[in-house]
């Protein structure tokens, strides 16, 4: 199933494919949260400080697919909205098999990091071992979760957000169950987490596959593959797909300075900022949903030509970012300790709720500044300015970064929290000046124009 955002509505057109696309993250952070509560519960603070630690290293990795298929699935939506369906299919089979290979090339770099970075990151013994464990685990099942994002990228790119939510909401029922499975029964600890994770992906990696191939005509590859595997459409997806793993990457590398400051303020500001972080992460998952989302909308704008109907989208998704954030830092701001409480007990982690909540009190208060970040990153990304992008979320992780350092000897880990509304008000007025400029109008893949004459000459 496929859908054509250039036609119709742009306010109900992004609402249809946001919300299976949200559904689907929440459900993807709910089962990130799952872990971390299960292990916070039923092994301890020093398991959920393992987990914790581990996310970013984990991110570093991932990030790099995350990063290409966000690029590669703007190239896609601009073939799919020009009409050019021949293209459309050289550019999902060139992708799968290039992203089949560096999953491969990944997962064995990253067990080999796994040690040296936790070691760099003053990693306490406490949870050193537990740390490793989950990593080694999670990389070692590194294609299952590349196969997933690749698949689902595709389908988002053609318009259909809902199959990438079965699937997850799949996966995520099976990842609950077997962390309780393992963990709570088996008592497998924290590598019990990390087998559960693996399993959930490859179901849902699997699933995906054979839907898309079952039920997208134009993605069926039978018989000869010769000529699908373009050198050419491979660069140019590189080409947009680089710039935004590199992004990705870099901001993963700069929260694993982040935390490796937090891990210099010992296990329990660690279990507090890994389980505040989980909150934050799923509170903020609607705003980067409309990211994504804005971003196929302009892809597939652009490449019809259409260019007004996105700044109509963007208009739209400002309206969203800010009636959604009002509510949002009113729920944080009421249940922040109730939230944090989730994850330890509550009676023997008193100080690791206390400062959980803290985290919250300040992040919630400025939701709307990383809300109106995200959807001028949805444009600037869909339009294919990427090096604009880049230097965004350069400033955004280098602003962060640098204020956390600087105002720790200062506040202590006060500055952990206070980082990040400084670091997306940076980014939030550089990416906010570029689309007002306009400037990204003329970075689109798919020339208009030349499609056009091409269809009159046939």
């Amino acid at each position: 199933m496929t859908n054509d955002m250039s036609v119709g509505k742009p306010g109900k057109v992004l609402m249809a494919f946001t919300l299976p696309m949200l559904l689907g993250n929440l459900f993807q952070q709910l089962y990130n949260m799952v872990d971390s509560i299960v292990v916070g519960n039923y092994v301890g603070a020093d398991a959920l400080a393992a987990v914790g630690t581990a996310f970013p290293i984990m991110m570093l990795v991932l990030c790099v697919v995350i990063g290409l298929t966000n690029g590669f699935s703007v190239v896609i939506s601009q073939y799919f909205g020009a009409g050019q369906t021949e293209q459309v299919r050289k550019a999902v089979y060139t992708s799968f098999v290039f992203m089949l290979v560096v999953a491969i090339v990944l997962s064995i770099v990253g067990v080999a990091i796994t040690y040296p970075l936790l070691w760099l990151l003053q990693t306490p013994e406490s949870v050193l071992y537990d740390c490793a464990n989950y990593l080694i685990i999670i990389f070692a099942g590194l294609v299952f979760t590349f196969l997933y994002n690749i698949f689902a990228a595709i389908l988002r790119a053609l318009g259909d957000s809902k199959t990438p939510l079965y699937m997850l909401v799949l996966s995520t029922v099976v990842n609950i169950a077997l962390d309780i499975l393992f963990v709570a029964s088996f008592g497998w600890g924290v590598p019990g987490v990390a087998i559960a994770t693996i399993i959930a992906q490859a179901v849902s990696a699997f699933a995906c596959f054979f839907y898309t191939m079952k039920r997208v005509p134009m993605l069926r590859f039978h018989g000869s593959k010769k000529g699908l595997y373009d050198k050419a459409i491979l660069k140019t997806m590189i080409g947009y797909g680089l710039p935004s793993a590199l992004q990705q990457s870099i901001v993963s590398i700069g929260m694993l300075l982040i935390q490796g400051l937090v891990n210099s303020f010992g296990s329990t500001v660690m279990a507090a900022y890994t389980s505040g972080n989980k909150i934050d992460n799923f509170a903020t998952i609607p705003m980067m949903t409309m990211n994504m989302a804005l971003s196929t909308y302009t892809a597939q704008n652009m490449g019809a030509g259409k260019p007004e109907r996105v700044r109509e989208g963007y208009r739209f998704s400002i309206k969203f970012t800010i009636v959604f954030c009002l509510a949002l830092t009113g729920i944080i701001a009421l249940c922040g300790s109730f939230l944090i409480g989730l994850f330890v007990d509550s009676v023997a982690n008193a100080e690791v709720i206390r400062i959980g909540t803290e985290f919250l009190d300040v992040a919630c208060l400025f939701y709307f500044v990383f809300g109106l970040m995200q959807n001028s990153f949805g444009v600037l990304r869909g339009a294919g300015d990427m090096k604009f992008f880049m230097v965004c979320t350069f400033m955004n992780l280098g602003s962060r970064v640098a204020s956390a350092y600087l105002l720790a000897p200062l506040i202590g880990y006060h500055a952990i929290w206070w980082s990040m509304p400084i670091s997306w008000g940076v980014a939030a007025i550089l990416s906010t000046a570029r689309y007002l400029s306009g400037k990204w109008k003329d970075k689109a893949v798919v020339n208009q124009a030349a499609v056009e004459a091409a269809s009159v000459d046939l």
